[in-house]
């Protein structure tokens, strides 16, 4: 029986949207066919949208048309809204986003504007931001632009080109599939909390907010009925002051947010009813009673929940609701204009303007995170903002600096010295010329810029690594009399880094990593506020510095004639021993194997990551980042190879021009080393991902810890070993095959 088509328009301000089960799509939480479909139709006209379901009807019973292939046939006979949302998915398929912010605000670059292109790196709440707004002048007091926070608040870029002429800016959004999978992840959790007996309170939290942090929906549609009044919170505050004071509530947004909390309301309710039923279903079906017995209850319950609670209409009803309350926030976009899909979502926004101050009021919609104006804000549904202007430092009496200063989600307060960059970040370092990494002089230097340096190193863009210690001003000792004594001690915490670099990959990146830090490091203290010419005047020295080197900083070493010559065995072993770490880390992670000095991931994460790679989402959760794991350790390895050529073609290199050369050969590696990585781990392995996440009942979490370390990363990367097989031949070639054809590029000789 063919599945049918079903309207729903919650209310007359409201389009008619779609709801039905796709005869192809996989759903990730059983692992069949039947995936739920609920897209908008972009029409409030009744008959309009009933001519369409009947259409979609018509589609859904001829599986004639059920292939991607057919999608030119379906597009012949079916209105385009129809076939759009039919075929959304069934292929492989991905929007580029910086192409469309490209098409409204071209980034400049180096070799034919003059411009430089910085990415700003440092973990959450060093203060990146915060010096961001000092290069383009922002007054932290009224701007407030970009927004700070010592705690995560978007997943988006914000890129600023500095340029005369109006201001403009260029504004893209997450996928509307992308933002629907996280509320129904939220919708889960808040259903646990409330199986768990928690607060009313936090189950609407729970709700409202993301456990990852990048997705703070309470930011889209406020806190919520059982909230407090809007007021500074140790959450949202910046570094050194708070972005929220500013903040008045408008009586617009109040009366939206009396509609809004009927709906969490009524959201919280069923949260609480399917918790309360689904609980006690359990309970008697495996009859528990005694404490021992409860807790099995409770970790089936939890392996289970997204299974059990999909299965609920209530479930759906909800995420349905949640939904359409984030869509209207996307109703009034003015000033400005929107592209949107057929369906009714938005791609980009964009607007300029001649207005300095109204120009950044009206952006800070899309970035802002000030507590009053929660329920209005659209900054955790961004993932790009671009702004052009006449952006100028204000302790500067030079020239427009040309700059494109590129500042993304913080680097996280990683626990662990194992941490890896994401692929995104590792990709972004490639395409600028300079990384500025931000880092706060009172502390050691966390396990996040630890990571950065190495990826850096790793990846051959050492040389544009800039260090800006902020929050100079606190550091203080008795034995640190003077300026010069409490530099020394703060670059002091680098130290064991570079000598590690040394042990792990050679003399080479040791005496290359040495001198930028050396070379291109700044000290900065009071950057929160706006600086005084004559009581800031060392601050104002460093960043003056510091502009001077990311302007120097694509000046290289000319490399010569001379070649490096490398041994196929080599690479072989260190293939070998790239992968069999990368095995030693998962397994741990997975809780596969034992290890005194670090703990297994919870099973809720692991599953969570296996629900990004199973829809392909995205590549990683969290700090979970398996191909950028895999792409980093293959990296690291090569990079030591690099280091120990067994002779040199044309002559004995002088130092630095060798070290320029194998900088330029192991970033040309690295960019093909990644797409090897994202597609065997993610692409080649999506099946098996599905499988993973479709596990359920009780020990699906060891059973799928088992099917991501053997069906899925032994395949992916398998240890080489005497014993051939077709996947051990085919990655070992494969990795091979990619560093011949960098290697053949720049005239390398591998023997």
């Amino acid at each position: 029986m063919p599945y049918r088509a079903t309207l729903r328009q919650p209310s007359t301000q409201h389009a008619f949207s779609l709801i039905f089960r796709h005869p192809v799509r996989i759903d990730e939480v059983t692992g069949r066919k039947g995936k739920r479909v609920h897209q908008g139709l972009g029409t409030r006209d009744r008959a309009e949208a009933e001519a369409l379901r009947v259409q979609m009807d018509a589609l859904l019973a001829d599986d004639q048309f059920h292939t991607a292939s057919a999608r030119k046939l379906a597009a012949d006979r079916f209105d385009q809204r129809v076939v759009e949302i039919f075929y959304h998915q069934l292929a492989s398929e991905s929007l580029d986003f910086a192409a469309f912010r490209d098409q409204v605000i071209p980034l400049p670059s180096s070799d034919v504007d003059g411009y430089r292109r910085v990415l700003l790196l440092g973990t959450t709440g060093a203060g990146k931001t915060t010096l961001l707004r000092q290069l383009i002048g922002s007054d932290p007091s009224s701007d407030r632009f970009p927004s700070t926070s010592a705690a995560k608040t978007t997943i988006a870029d914000t890129e600023i080109v500095f340029a005369e002429g109006p201001f403009h800016a260029v504004v893209t959004f997450a996928p509307r599939d992308e933002v629907r999978d996280h509320v129904e992840e939220c919708v889960s959790a808040a259903i646990l909390a409330a199986y768990r007996g928690e607060r009313d309170v936090e189950v609407m939290r729970r709700l409202l907010s993301h456990g990852e942090q990048r997705y703070r929906f309470n930011y889209v549609l406020g806190n919520g009925p059982l909230a407090d009044p809007p007021r500074s919170s140790d959450d949202e505050t910046d570094d050194e002051d708070s972005d929220e004071s500013a903040a008045v509530v408008p009586r617009t947004l109040e009366v939206e947010l009396q509609r809004t909390n009927k709906v969490l309301n009524r959201a919280l309710k069923v949260v609480q009813e399917i918790a309360g039923r689904r609980g006690e279903a359990l309970r008697a079906e495996l009859d528990a009673s005694g404490e021992e017995d409860l807790r099995v209850v409770d970790e089936l319950f939890e392996d289970q929940l997204d299974s059990l609670v999909r299965e609920e209409e209530g479930f759906h009803e909800v995420v349905d609701e949640l939904m359409e309350e984030i869509e209207e926030r996307f109703s009034d976009l003015e000033p400005g204009t929107v592209a949107k899909t057929k369906q009714g979502w938005p791609i980009h926004w964009q607007w300029q303007s001649n207005d300095r101050e109204g120009f950044l009021r009206v952006v800070k919609k899309f970035s802002g995170n000030q507590a009053p104006m929660f329920g209005s804000l659209l900054t955790p549904l961004v993932n790009g903002i671009r702004v052009r202007g006449a952006f100028r430092p204000r302790w500067s009496d030079g020239e427009m600096p040309k700059l494109v200063l590129i500042d993304g989600e913080g680097l996280g307060h990683v626990p662990t010295s194992t941490a890896t960059l994401n692929a995104k970040v590792t990709k972004r370092v490639a395409e600028v010329d300079a990384v500025v990494l931000v880092d706060n002089a009172e502390q050691p230097m966390q396990a996040g810029s630890v990571a950065a340096i190495r990826t850096l190193v790793y990846t051959g863009s050492v040389r544009k690594l800039i260090l800006a210690f902020t929050h100079f001003d606190g550091v203080r000792g008795d034995n640190l009399p003077n300026p010069s004594d409490r530099e020394q001690h703060v670059v002091g915490s680098v130290e064991n880094l570079i000598v590690s670099i040394g042990d792990e990959i050679g003399p080479q990146a040791e005496r290359m990593l040495r001198s930028r830090v050396d070379e291109s490091r700044y000290f900065l203290g009071g950057i929160d506020r706006l600086l005084d010419r004559r009581k800031s005047k060392r601050t104002i020295a460093q960043l003056h510095g510091l502009l001077a080197a990311i302007e120097t900083v694509v000046d290289r070493v000319a490399t010569g004639k001379a070649r490096p010559v490398y041994d196929r065995m080599n690479l072989v072993l260190a293939i070998r021993e790239a992968a069999q770490a990368f095995h030693e880390s998962w397994l741990i992670m997975l809780g596969l194997k034992a290890n005194p000095g670090r703990q297994k991931e919870h099973w809720t994460r692991v599953k969570a990551l296996s629900r990004r790679l199973a829809t392909g989402m995205a590549d990683e959760y969290d700090t979970l980042r398996p191909v950028a794991d895999l792409h980093i350790s293959l990296q690291k390895n090569i990079r030591a190879l690099l280091e120990r050529p067994v002779e040199w073609s044309l002559g004995q290199p002088e130092t630095a021009e060798a070290g320029q050369f194998m900088e330029d050969f192991a970033t040309l590696i690295s960019a093909r080393i990644r797409e090897v990585a994202l597609r065997r781990v993610k692409a080649e392995r999506n099946p098996d991902w599905v499988r993973a996440y479709a596990e359920q009942g009780y020990g699906s979490s060891f059973r799928r810890a088992e099917l991501i370390a053997h069906d899925i990363y032994e395949r992916a990367a398998p240890v080489p070993d005497v014993a051939p097989s077709v996947d051990r031949n085919r990655f070992l070639h494969e990795v091979v095959e990619t560093f011949e054809a960098a290697a053949k590029e720049v005239v390398v000789r591998l023997i």
